[in-house]
């Protein structure tokens, strides 16, 4: 009962409508819409990892939640993509009343083709879709990276063993850190947390 008043808190102050999961277009490669929790939010936003010069990609942005809310509390820039555009729509709905919608994009783009600006250094990710698009993914960050390096992190909110089997395998990730959400909520879920990966 707590969440849900601390969700419906946050997005009325935001002036957003982020609740609810939505499993319509949802298969084997690309999972449903289920926003981030704010409590979540609100850790990695005390972090320090992410700041007012950052410039935030946050792959399967859904309704914006996780955009709208880091540029309000770190006042990063943010860069959302959502491949469903029933779901996209309502971002952008989203974004036009938005306490932070001048710090916010949001675009209708396929992960595994979009293609990563020069300026994004934080990515973030809540399970958007299967290892198999991960890959090409990370193909496309990494290609970035190249082309301008930079200081780029990332970070992986209740990652399953799948997704850290593959990211520990990638020559030029180190994770660097783990930040600990168990504590939040009920059941002691060793997934509740957010791995932070870098590219060295």
């Amino acid at each position: 009962m707590k969440e849900d008043k601390n969700e419906s808190r946050w997005d009325k102050l935001l002036h957003i409508h982020t609740m609810g999961r939505d499993d319509t277009h949802a298969d084997q490669y690309r999972y449903p819409y289920e926003p981030t929790p704010y409590s979540v939010l609100e850790r990695l936003a005390n972090s320090g990892y992410i700041r007012k010069g950052n410039i935030l990609l946050d792959y399967g942005c859904g309704k914006g939640r996780v955009d709208m809310f880091l540029s309000y509390q770190t006042r990063c820039r943010s860069i959302g993509i959502e491949y469903d555009e029933r779901i996209y729509e309502k971002a952008v709905e989203n974004k036009k009343d938005a306490v932070s919608s001048a710090r916010v994009d949001i675009k209708l783009a396929n992960a595994e083709l979009f293609e990563i600006p020069e300026s994004v250094d934080r990515i973030y990710f809540f399970n958007p879709f299967s290892v198999e698009i991960l890959r090409k993914v990370m193909a496309r960050i990494l290609k970035s990276y190249y082309v301008k390096p930079r200081q780029i992190q990332m970070f992986f909110y209740y990652p399953s063993d799948e997704y850290i089997s593959y990211l520990m395998t990638v020559e030029a990730l180190m994770f660097t850190d783990e930040i600990t959400c168990m504590d939040l909520f009920p059941g002691e879920d060793p997934r509740e947390r957010i791995a932070v990966f870098e590219i060295q």
